[in-house]
């Protein structure tokens, strides 16, 4: 037998503890996976070659704040910009309130609004077929597939800012990488139907000739409406993306804590399985000893262990997440879930195990502990999710997704945390005097 059969084989030989370990590392850097797919889908991710060229125009003080439509003319003049649509959020309601119903509506100019969003893709016929009718609206390709639609429905959205009900003929169905969970109409119909709303736009969409002219295009804009009554923000297509997300606090020191922890209590986990594995082959280490097994090789072959449960654990969660990122639910769910319930559930599994003061071993009551709450928590998260899409505000749609990068580190973090949490008791163990070692009743 090779050592890294012997290695294999030894790292499963008590089955029940070591899948248990590999389930709670698994779930574990599952998490982990998670946060580390959100940070990259937020703050690493910078979208198609198309989106870096583009930019947003809004009111400098807040969005709730409408521009002049007069803006759109004066900033098609400034050197850099290739086009420039309006883009008016309408936020009404599908259906009725509940969040499965909801997606993001926005009023544009039909003629220009392909020629900023390039990475759109429609049918020739069908644009033409939008542009004609000024009830017409274009609607994403994942939309129609999630609500069963199709060209000829027709869809009423119920105002909540603005006091109409628009009823739109769904002539369009474009496709666009990441989804944008959306739908796109002409303003010009609710510019008739709401007096206070004709001659302002939300936002202004710029597509500039190239990505080295979006900072200067944007300083540009900014500086001609500097001493208006209406003055502007303009910002990179992500960077107003980023806005929303900084909204809901320090995400980053927010996702950075979770890793942080998560990473902390697999160390504590396969410390403690390791630790009791080597402490019950004690005698096994004197064994090896007389056999002629040096301690770097004893050494070598502990570490082995714990970094192969390590990598299994980590396949395990990083698989689990690229699974969870491809199907419709609500992400924070599933996060909330695994996290309130695995933390009660490790609380209880020390406090149950420091009352009772019984001789079962903490570490396998622990990882039971972890392994009902990760398990209670992903059921929780999918209850809750259940017909939730992914990002339903439309602003990054599917961008989501587990990246191979990604997957790799985790898979890199579970060996590490294998070796790092192994070292200790593996080379206590490889000092082991013969003599003792035999002496030893486990």
């Amino acid at each position: 037998m090779t050592l890294t059969g012997f290695v294999s084989k030894n790292a499963f030989r008590n089955k029940r503890r070591s899948i248990l370990t590999v389930l709670s590392i698994g779930f574990s850097l599952l998490l982990l996976t998670l946060m580390m797919t959100i940070w990259h889908a937020f703050y690493v991710d910078q979208g198609s070659a198309e989106s870096s060229q583009r930019l947003v125009v809004r009111h400098k003080v807040s969005l709730t704040f409408a521009l002049p439509s007069f803006y759109r003319e004066k900033i098609r003049a400034v050197p850099g910009v290739q086009a420039v649509v309006p883009v008016s959020w309408f936020g009404g309601l599908y259906i009725d309130e509940k969040p499965e119903h909801f997606f993001a509506q926005f009023g544009v100019d039909p003629d220009e609004f392909f020629k900023v969003f390039t990475d759109f893709k429609i049918p020739a016929d069908q644009l033409a077929a939008w542009q004609r009718d000024r009830q017409g609206v274009i609607v994403d390709a994942d939309l129609v597939k999630k609500f069963g639609w199709k060209i000829g429905d027709r869809i009423v959205l119920k105002g909540t800012i603005y006091p109409v009900n628009l009823e739109l003929n769904i002539r369009g169905i474009f496709t666009a990488d990441p989804s944008t969970q959306s739908v796109y109409f002409n303003s010009k119909y609710v510019e008739e139907a709401v007096p206070f709303f004709k001659g302002t736009a939300g936002t202004f969409s710029i597509l500039a000739d190239n990505p080295q002219d979006v900072s200067k295009v944007a300083t540009t804009v900014d500086d001609m409406f500097h001493n208006s009554p209406q003055p502007t923000k303009t910002e990179s297509e992500k960077a107003f993306q980023l806005g929303f997300v900084a909204m809901l606090g320090n995400v980053k020191a927010f996702i950075l804590s979770i890793c942080g922890a998560v990473v902390f209590t697999i160390l504590l986990v396969s410390a403690n399985t390791m630790a009791m594995s080597i402490r019950e082959r004690t005698r096994e280490v004197a064994v090896l000893k007389t056999l002629g097994f040096r301690r770097e090789t004893i050494l070598g072959l502990f570490v082995g262990e714990s970094a192969t449960l390590g990598i299994v654990g980590g396949l395990f969660g990083s698989l689990v997440a690229l699974m969870l990122t491809r199907v419709p639910i609500a992400l924070g769910a599933v996060i909330a879930g695994f996290v309130v319930f695995l933390l009660l559930a490790l609380l209880l599994g020390w406090i149950l195990n420091l009352v009772r003061k019984s001789r079962i071993s903490l570490g396998r009551f622990t990882l039971i502990g972890g392994y009902v709450g990760a398990f209670l928590g992903l059921v929780g998260g999918l209850i809750a999710g259940r017909g939730v899409e992914l990002n339903p505000g439309g602003f990054f749609g599917d961008a989501i997704k587990v990246h191979l990068p990604t997957m790799l580190l985790a898979l890199l973090v579970g060996m590490l945390v294998g070796l790092v949490s192994s070292i200790i008791p593996s080379y206590n163990a490889s000092r082991i005097n013969i003599v003792e070692g035999l002496r030893h009743i486990g």
